[in-house]
């Protein structure tokens, strides 16, 4: 796979690498800031490249601070990798996040966050955001960088394609899409839809993000409280007609 670097916001960068095979692409994003962050470490078996491609950006042994969202291999496979180059990174997660999968996982104690706590970087200012089984998982949280109006929103959005490194049209539509499209498959509810889903896309949008940083597929430039709204409705509504479908 071939990986591109662009800037989405003042040093925040998209690291991005296609999967033909699947049909989408898999991001990570470097910010730039006296104590770098990484969100997302991507897979284990793909740290060689994705750290060769940080090191066009800076010194990966500098990075302080690796975010993910939830325990899977393309958000924090390579954590330990990662863990062994950079001498003072530490993980950052939640409560959950920390007792459930990293004091075993991580070969290094993680620095635990409260919901909505700030970590300061230096020019950044990231708050962190606990949000149980949204995208999923059980240890689901997010990241908002409140400088740059930045939501490192995970697997929200995600959309197939090689598209631009960011766009300013439309993402909500392409998510849908992929979303309707795996309601047939053993890859269906991959957003699962509970009595709390609503409001946190509610907070999630009071925080006025500008450019939403996304996993899989191009990232957005604009209002990104419609979008997470329109998005929330978009997994409403199918989730209700596949629980239709379920009972029928």
């Amino acid at each position: 796979m071939t990986t591109t670097i662009d800037e989405i916001a003042p040093d925040i960068f998209r690291i991005s690498a296609f999967a033909s095979e699947l049909g989408f692409s898999f991001n990570q994003y470097l910010v730039r800031d006296e104590q770098p962050l990484l969100y997302h470490t991507g897979f284990r078996k793909a740290f060689p490249a994705t750290r060769d491609t940080v090191a066009r950006l800076l010194d990966p042994a500098t990075i302080r601070w690796i975010g993910y969202s939830h325990f899977e291999p393309d958000e924090c496979g390579a954590l330990n990798e990662w863990l062994a180059i950079a001498p003072n990174a530490s993980p950052i997660t939640g409560i959950v996040g920390s007792s459930v999968v990293l004091e075993d996982f991580a070969d290094r104690p993680a620095r635990v966050l409260q919901d909505g706590e700030i970590l300061p970087t230096g020019k950044r200012s990231f708050r962190f955001l606990a949000t149980p089984h949204l995208p999923h998982g059980w240890d689901a949280s997010l990241l908002f960088e409140e400088t740059t109006h930045t939501l490192f929103c995970s697997d929200l959005f995600m959309h197939s394609g090689s598209g631009p490194a960011i766009v300013e049209t439309d993402i909500v539509e392409p998510a849908r899409e992929m979303m309707a499209a795996s309601l047939d498959s053993p890859f269906a509810h991959s957003l699962p839809w509970t009595p709390h889903t609503e409001i946190m896309f509610e907070r999630l949008a009071g925080l006025e993000p500008q450019v939403l940083a996304v996993m899989h597929g191009s990232a957005y430039r604009g209002d990104g409280s419609k979008a997470l709204l329109d998005l929330c409705g978009v997994a409403g509504e199918l989730a209700s007609a596949s629980h239709r479908a379920d009972i029928s």
